[in-house]
């Protein structure tokens, strides 16, 4: 019994600290807007607060939470007073209770042995809760201004049903529900999402069905006319043949044409019921698909739509942490909050909690004045920073995050930017005050003559930018002399589907992120031209440096049996101010896909984000963008070559070491294929022990890597039997896996491996520097 019931309170604990959380929320909101609140306006505000606190009491008890149950019993004290009339709201009492909030997040994060040893310090915190009741109450103070802002919309609806064993009614009868509504953990929608997901593949699947229906259809009409042909030809050979009589030195009799004329004329019908069967198959393929694809982009969209929640649910920790920052700073302070009820992926928000917590500081740091010298300037004495949200279009929402203080200095901004060596003085001098102002978002530039615990370090705006563009969206500031900054971040309300640009390059296929896609062009390589010893071509009349994507990425140059043509296929890429020109041998076209994250131990793979599965069942890798950028521009200038895109480098005649792959997840079979080939390795691959020796028995290897723990055979019994083999004994071994224990190791050494690598502590260059060790580096590879 004494384990069930432990059990009970290990889940009772789980549901109690989602609740919490809502009602801690709803109570620092409920706080910080009753401090900007008139005071005839305020008793909708307390309600509100008094009622997460009863709530937060009742649910502790049931968990056996005594002190949390404490706290709340005298912050129920507090607000009953207010309520009455008895006490009255002022800034100092608003610091006193939030710090009651602050001490109850604390005990709340913290397990049930970290909890019990700060339960002394609830002590004094109760007594000081009820020492404010005793103490006469200051005159009301007013809010510093009145600047209508939204109520407090946070977290999950706090409403009075009990969500568990033991909670408490707030009242006798709970407030009507416009719909009924039921708590889902996140974890679970996030997998039903992964589920909606993986029903893409079989639509691409079907897609490529009915494709394929539609080819076999077009071959059998073509075949079909090709037939028509032949017949009047026989019908002509027949009459010859009728008129002239019998040859005795045919082989074949004049009786014996007609009937192979009536096969071909029954072949006729045949071959026109088998046209109709695949034109109804395709057809009903195409309509299975269309049907399937709405289904399922309805169902995702649905599931999107569950993801959603209200701006608000960001906000909740910023106008305390701002408030809090302010007064640290001797700085008076008003947060502005706009658009709080417009809906947001969960996802997206969970991503910009952080850039907009430096987004405030930044303002509040380098943008918000001292009361004094905003005084001296015309403006009122206390700073106010705007956080409001809008819907741009259908998809797309803007976030603004808004100083009335100094705004930036410009001038100290290109100075800080030329001293890291981002412009030179020259380029600096030339760019608009927009150009200037995006500097700021350069890693190290900073305006800060000071590194502080807060800020100086140029690394903050860096951060946002790179979080916001890597949700899908954008930032722009705009800044004027002594009236403030405003920062613009365009995000996706929803998280966009995945759409990639198919292309080959270095005989394989590639996807590329269709959001880091500029645009695809054919460009004569008459119009290539060489800068600093770089191919570069124009590009919306500006200069782009080019370079074959293959090259990059460290793979061969795909030869092909054809005449070279006139002109290239280019991919242009660009992140921010950089941009990148990628020649590939073809582009496939641009279609929906199917993105699987990288996982131990390919998670830290150059130029490769993940694969993809498309519609045929192939694995593609899905590239990098920011990697790939950053590579190109890493490659030492030289000659270029390109003459023709079918000209293939010296090097690649030369005879390359063969590796064997053993590994039975297709996902880290194909990246690890891809490591070694752009390492300059011929590379074939098994799916088990099993296939991996008999591939190794019908062809010529000069190493194994293996994972371990694999069906039929794994990589112990694989290496065992190799070593057991005569013409394998020198054949080098290399065991890849997560088995990380002295045992797995010793008994991997004792099969015979020579190299065992841990997936854990596992990157690309430790496999390549082992490889290189045991079977040398020939020419055709590549660091």
């Amino acid at each position: 019994m004494k384990n069930k019931n432990d059990e009970l309170l290990k889940k009772l604990l789980v549901t109690f600290r989602v609740e919490a959380d809502a009602h801690l929320q709803t109570m620092a909101s409920g706080l910080l807007a009753l401090e900007k609140t008139p005071v005839a306006e305020q008793s909708a505000l307390i309600e509100a607060i008094f009622r997460a606190a009863h709530s937060l009491k009742g649910a502790a008890r049931a968990v056996n939470l005594t002190h949390v149950e404490a706290v709340c019993r005298s912050l129920e004290n507090i607000f009953s007073a207010t309520k009455d009339k008895r006490l009255v709201i002022s800034s100092e009492l608003i610091d006193l209770l939030l710090q009651a909030t602050n001490a109850l997040e604390g005990l709340l994060a913290s397990d049930d042995g970290e909890a019990s040893a700060r339960k002394p310090a609830v002590a004094p915190l109760i007594r000081q809760l009820d020492d404010a009741l005793r103490r006469p109450s200051p005159e009301p103070s007013l809010p510093v201004s009145s600047t209508p802002v939204s109520p407090p919309q946070v977290g999950l609806p706090t409403d009075n049903t009990p969500t568990q064993p033991g909670a408490r009614a707030a009242s006798s009868s709970p407030p009507s529900r416009a719909s009924t509504t039921v708590r889902v953990s996140a974890e679970k929608l996030d997998m039903v999402m992964r589920q909606v997901e993986e029903l893409l593949l079989p639509c691409m699947a079907v897609g490529h069905r009915a494709q394929e229906l539609g080819h076999a259809t077009t071959t059998l009409a073509t075949w079909k006319k090709q037939r028509l042909q032949i017949q009047p030809v026989l019908r002509v050979v027949d009459r010859e043949l009728t008129s002239s009589g019998t040859d005795a030195n045919r082989s074949l009799p004049i009786h014996e044409l007609p009937k192979l004329l009536k096969y071909l004329d029954a072949e006729q019908v045949q071959m026109k019921m088998l046209e109709d069967q695949l034109a109804r198959l395709q057809h009903a393929a195409e309509q299975d698909q269309r049907m399937l694809v709405g289904m399922t982009d309805t169902l995702r969209q649905d599931v999107k739509e569950m993801q959603l929640l209200p701006f608000a649910s960001l906000l909740g920790i910023l106008p305390r942490f701002s408030r809090e920052l302010a007064r640290e700073q001797g700085k008076s302070l008003e947060t502005v909050i706009q658009g709080s009820e417009l809906e947001i992926d969960r996802h997206i928000l969970e991503e910009m909690k952080d850039p907009l917590i430096h987004l405030v500081r930044n303002c509040i740091d380098h943008g918000i004045e001292q009361p004094p010298v905003r005084v001296a300037g015309g403006k009122p004495p206390h700073g106010t920073i705007t956080l409001a949200c809008s819907q741009k279009d259908s998809s797309t929402v803007e976030v603004l995050v808004a100083d009335d203080g100094a705004g930036l200095d410009l001038t100290m901004v290109k100075a800080a930017a030329c001293k890291l060596g981002v412009v030179s003085t020259d380029e600096a001098e030339q760019l608009g005050d927009l150009e200037a102002a995006a500097l700021a978002f350069q890693s190290g530039v900073t305006t800060s003559p000071i590194v502080t615990d807060i800020s100086g370090r140029g690394l903050g705006l860096a951060i946002v930018r790179e979080k916001v563009e890597h949700l899908g969206g954008s930032i722009a500031v705009k800044s004027k002399p002594a009236e403030g900054t405003a920062f613009h971040i365009s995000l996706p309300r929803t998280l966009a589907n995945f759409r990639g640009v198919l292309v080959h390059a270095g005989e394989q296929l590639f996807v590329i992120p269709s959001t880091s896609v500029e645009r695809v062009v054919r460009i004569p390589y008459k119009e290539i031209r060489t800068v600093e010893n770089r191919a570069t071509i124009l590009v919306d009349e500006q200069p782009v440096s080019l370079v074959w994507l293959s090259d990059v990425l460290e793979l061969p140059r795909r030869a092909v049996s054809v005449e070279p043509t006139d002109s290239a296929t280019v991919v242009v890429l660009g992140s921010r101010l950089l941009r990148v020109a990628f020649l590939v041998e073809e582009i496939i076209g641009e279609q929906e896909v199917l993105v699987k994250a990288l996982v131990r131990p390919l998670i830290r793979v150059r130029n490769i984000a993940g694969a993809s599965v498309l519609g045929s069942g192939r694995v593609a890798p899905v590239l990098n963008t920011a990697d790939l950028l950053k590579s190109a521009v890493k490659r030492p200038a030289s000659a270029p070559e390109f003459a023709s895109p079918l000209s293939t480098p010296k090097e690649e005649k030369a005879k390359k070491q063969s590796i064997l792959v053993v590994e039975d997840s297709i996902t880290s079979r194909v990246l690890l294929k891809n490591i070694l080939e752009s390492a300059g390795y011929r590379v074939s691959t098994a799916v088990d022990g099993v296939d991996g020796y008999t591939t190794l028995k019908t062809g010529a290897f000069d190493l194994v890597v293996s994972d371990v723990e694999m069906p039929r055979m794994d990589g112990f019994g694989l290496t065992a039997q190799i070593r057991a083999e005569k013409q394998f004994s020198g054949l080098p071994v290399v065991l890849v896996t997560a088995l990380e224990s002295r045992e797995h190791r010793e008994r991997g050494i004792d099969a015979g491996a020579n190299a065992y690598i841990v997936k854990g502590s596992f990157d690309q260059s430790n496999l390549l520097e082992v490889i290189q060790r045991l079977i040398g580096t020939s020419s055709t590879q590549q660091s």
